[in-house]
């Protein structure tokens, strides 16, 4: 039974749509994999080492120090508090396709 080239190119098209959904897929299957090890990855906190010794420090400057290790503390909280935020807006949009 021969067909026209026509109704090859038609019947070739009509499954571009099926590739393009089983490329999609699998590219997603993978996608949330890698976020989550990011997530894993970024979450991991710094560690803090300040040592001093025999060494003497003017006053002024331990006063800066303190500020300074102040502001860091403080920036840290509101990545942390960011970071809280991204990871549920996350898990809501995450319910909402499961809901839809």
């Amino acid at each position: 039974m021969a067909y026209s080239e026509t109704r090859i190119v038609i019947g070739g098209l009509a499954h571009v749509p099926v590739l393009i959904f089983i490329a999609n897929f699998i590219k997603g299957k993978f996608g949330i994999k890698t976020e989550e090890t990011k997530n894993t990855v970024i979450k991991e906190e710094p560690v803090k080492i300040i040592e001093l010794k025999n060494t003497v420090v003017k006053e002024g400057k331990a006063e800066t120090l303190k500020e300074l290790s102040n502001k860091l503390d403080n920036i840290e909280r509101k990545a942390d508090e960011v970071y809280e935020k991204v990871k549920k807006k996350k898990r809501d949009k995450k319910k909402k396709k499961k809901n839809n």
